[in-house]
């Protein structure tokens, strides 16, 4: 080995133990892992900022475009009311809300199809009666096995069929990671929908509401003269309007003393909790007043919903401390919370990752600060005024996706829907640029040329020469299992884009030493890295989850392990029938 891939080795090595760590930001790790390269002569000068350029990333920038548009065209929305009009069963809903998941997911990146059905099956779980348990894990499990489908469906499609073109001059075309990804999405969404139903079969730990709602939330009001609130106690609450008291100020003060006899009176603030539209109805009456917002008669003041990420800057924060918003003019009007913690007033609530935040305020304003603090942004699922318009943005798409299929380069297709998308208005490029996540992006840009520097440095072939050692390379079928088990080994650790990258050269460099063909290695590679199930930790759709599903640790590990299983499995002997 030389002593450049011994440098190289080791930069891997310890990036892999910081994206592990999560503890600095990824794009952080990044761009100092790839200026460390540089500085190692792992690559030329010329050569530092190439992933910027690489197709691969336009492309990935292009479907987020794409995922804003269709995250507001709301045509999902009727669905809750089908579901439950159709009266199927409860196996059937979780079947179907996971498979219209993953087919979201085949079209656009993991974490979009996740937002855009989350508000749907969160309203699904009240107006059927499902434990939120049952619905929450699936639809982010079928998010992931959606991406296997497609060559847009996950970077690590794109970036494995980017190495192939390098390496053999064709890449995959839209359609080829369906032979492979289809079955083992299929099985797996049949699998984990019979698991949930056996693993969490207790009803949710909610008090009970007396209309049917999204999500309960969080709120601070105050009591009107003419409110039928006033007179009230607070222990008859819950009974006559459905909402469960735990604070009343007076005065700016806390009325304390036993709850049957503190009495609600004009003026009072009251803080509580209860289904998001019972406070439609009670404020809609004039029961409950909110605060007038100073910028409400702007015309584009509007109300957006946006969850707390992992990597958000506002996790442990409090309501009160939330300059990000504060400066820009926004309010926080409710909150949806997992902590069965509520004390003091709502400005003293603590924000935990899940949680999900109502905002008021300027929409620009508003879209600013999520992307400052690193929140995203929900798919509503309020009606939409121009619902008869929903289904456009989803034709321009399939008309890409065709182009893409029928041999056009994905990122000259998708080019051409973002321009379809832009002419009628339907998407702002400008204030879509802003709302990207960016440390993705930059990720990517700055990972391609390390992966890149994996092959010319002769380290891909080293590895692959200590691994023939052990491994009989003459047999195809080893080396393919090998690659995907390293892929679902690595893959709950770091991030999805990562492992393809890394194992990329390697595996190619495995399928040259046995000269096989080097599309079933590819394939093993971006298979592996999107079947990650045994940990909450290794996709944001799996921490998200966890959260909003009141999820343990060892829910994933016992839910996920059948579904790694049984995917390695099918995926090889699909491998096995159609690549080799």
């Amino acid at each position: 080995m030389t002593l450049e891939q011994a440098a190289l080795l080791i930069l891997l090595v310890a990036m892999l133990f910081l994206f592990s760590l999560d503890r600095l930001r990824m794009e952080v790790i990044s761009i100092g892992g790839l200026l460390a390269g540089y500085v190692l002569g792992l690559y030329p000068s010329d050569a530092i900022f190439s992933g910027f350029a690489s197709p691969v990333v336009i492309t990935v920038v292009e479907i987020l475009l794409v995922v804003q548009v269709l995250a507001r065209t709301r045509l999902f929305d009727r669905l809750a009311e089908r579901f439950v009009a159709s009266g199927r069963p409860h196996l059937q809903v979780i079947l179907g809300v996971s498979a219209l998941t993953g087919f979201i997911s085949i079209f656009m990146n993991n974490i979009g199809a996740f937002a855009i059905t989350l508000p749907l099956a969160l309203r699904l779980s009240t107006l059927m009666n499902i434990p939120r348990r049952q619905l929450v894990m699936p639809i982010s499990f079928a998010a992931l096995l959606g991406g296997l489908v497609s060559l847009i469906g996950t970077p690590a499609n794109l970036l494995v069929s980017d190495a192939l073109e390098k390496a053999t001059g064709t890449g995959f075309r839209f359609f080829d990671f369906a032979y492979v990804g289809l079955p083992v999405a299929i099985t797996g969404i049949l699998l984990i929908a019979l698991i949930v139903r056996r693993l969490f079969s207790e009803p949710d730990e909610i008090a009970e509401a007396p209309a049917p709602a999204i999500r309960r939330i969080v709120v601070e009001r105050s009591i009107p003269e003419h409110s039928p609130l006033v007179g009230v106690t607070l222990t008859q609450c819950p009974e006559r309007f459905g909402i469960q008291p735990y604070a009343l100020i007076r005065q700016k003060a806390f009325v304390f003393g036993p709850l049957e006899q503190s009495v609600i009176e004009p003026g009072d603030i009251l803080l509580a909790q209860g289904a998001d539209s019972i406070f439609a109805d009670l404020s809609a009456s004039q029961a409950l007043v909110q605060e007038t917002h100073p910028h409400g008669l702007q015309p584009d003041f509007t109300s957006i919903e946006a969850v707390v990420m992992p990597e958000s800057t506002i996790v442990g924060s409090r309501i009160a401390s939330l300059e990000v918003f504060r400066n820009r003019a926004v309010t926080v009007s409710a909150l949806s919370m997992r902590s069965p913690r509520i004390e003091g007033r709502f400005a003293d609530l603590q924000l935990s990752i899940g949680d999900i935040l109502v905002l008021e305020g300027p929409k620009t304003a508003i879209m600013e600060a999520l992307e400052e603090c690193e929140c995203l942004p929900l798919a509503s699922a309020a009606p939409s005024s121009s619902s008869s318009a929903s289904w456009q943005p989803f034709a321009i798409l399939a008309c890409g996706v065709a182009a893409s299929a029928f041999g056009l380069r994905p990122d000259i297709a998708l080019a051409f829907v973002v321009l379809a998308l832009a002419l009628p208005g339907y998407l702002n490029i400008r204030h879509a640029m802003a709302d990207l996540n960016w440390p993705i992006i930059i990720m990517l840009a700055a990972m391609i040329p390390i992966g890149q520097a994996v092959a010319t440095t002769g380290t891909a072939e080293t590895i692959a020469i200590w691994l023939s050692l052990v491994i009989p390379v003459s047999q195809p079928l080893w080396g393919i299992a090998l690659v995907l088990f390293l892929a679902i080994a690595l893959t709950p650790f770091v991030n999805n884009a990562t492992v393809a990258i890394v194992l990329a050269p390697i595996a190619l460099e495995f399928a040259k030493a046995g000269q096989h063909p080097p599309q079933a290695y590819m394939i093993a590679v971006a298979a592996g890295a999107s079947l990650d199930f045994l940990t909450p930790f290794g996709h944001h759709n799996n921490t998200l989850s966890m959260s909003i599903g009141s999820y343990r640790f060892g829910d994933f590990l016992r839910a996920g392990w059948p579904l790694t299983l049984a995917g390695y499995i099918l995926a090889l002997i699909l491998i096995a029938l159609f690549w080799l």
